[in-house]
């Protein structure tokens, strides 16, 4: 049996050598997929910022013109009311009944209700737009400065999900140049157990334990693993199981 020494005093099948360099890439490749994932929702909270600093212009632009027009409605209200007030008022010199007078009284005070009602719109209004004029510059200061950092961050960003493509691709390259050279009984385990217990299929010998499940292995087992020459699964979990010294000096 060809066997490739792995250390002082062990031998390790060449397809679990393989196999031990192999799940080394999928771990990579699995990394770069899961940061491929949480990038976009950065690069999301990044422009996010950026179009809710827009918005907020936006909004205030919007409201100081809604405001300028009620402004000058209410203006224009106050004016037609003034009129009306001043033709009332004249009226009250040619009033001959109690009757009269009073209906024309409450129709007095409800102008003036109305006009200080107006009145206190407009200067409501006045000192919004005052605040809303002297928010401007502020907000389009935040808003410019958001756009510039956050658009440098997304732009390294990108450049690194860009990036990421080709490492995957590379290193799924790599992924097949490997996998072409291990035995396909192996290589089915490996795979078969990969799909059900993700990473971790090829793990060591801990103590005379199973290093993904922690079952004891029996002692014909343990000692076929150690000498390195087949392919052994744990009877447990199926992982693929390796001897190595470093872990298992006691036993030596």
């Amino acid at each position: 049996m060809n066997v490739v020494g792995t250390g002082e005093g062990q031998q390790m099948h060449p397809d679990l050598e393989l196999l031990l360099k192999l799940q080394h890439v999928d771990y990579d490749i699995g990394e770069l997929e899961r940061s491929k994932e949480y990038m976009p929702d950065m690069m999301g909270s990044l422009q996010n910022e950026i179009d809710v600093s827009s918005k907020a212009i936006e909004n205030s632009q919007t409201e100081l013109e809604d405001l300028t027009v009620k402004q000058k409605t209410s203006e224009l209200e106050v004016a037609s009311l003034q009129e009306d007030l001043k033709r009332y008022q004249s009226q009250m010199l040619s009033i001959k009944t109690n009757k009269e007078y009073d209906a024309l009284v409450t129709e007095i005070d409800t102008i003036k209700t109305r006009v200080t009602e107006y009145e206190n719109d407009i200067l409501s209004a006045e000192e919004r737009i005052e605040e809303l004029k002297n928010s401007e510059e502020a907000l389009a200061s935040n808003a410019k400065t958001i756009a510039e950092n956050n658009g440098k961050q997304l732009k390294k960003l990108q450049e690194r999900i860009d990036s990421v493509g080709d490492k995957i691709s590379k290193q799924q390259h790599e992924r097949q140049r490997l996998a072409s050279k291990v035995g396909k009984p192996a290589l089915s385990i490996y795979e078969r157990v990969r799909r059900g217990k993700g990473a971790g299929v090829v793990v060591t010998l801990k103590k005379r334990a199973c290093g993904g499940c922690f079952k004891s292995v029996p002692p014909q087992r343990y000692y076929e693993i150690r000498k390195g020459e087949k392919v052994v699964c744990c009877d447990n979990c199926g992982r693929l199981l390796v001897f190595d010294h470093s872990e298992n000096a006691d036993q030596d």
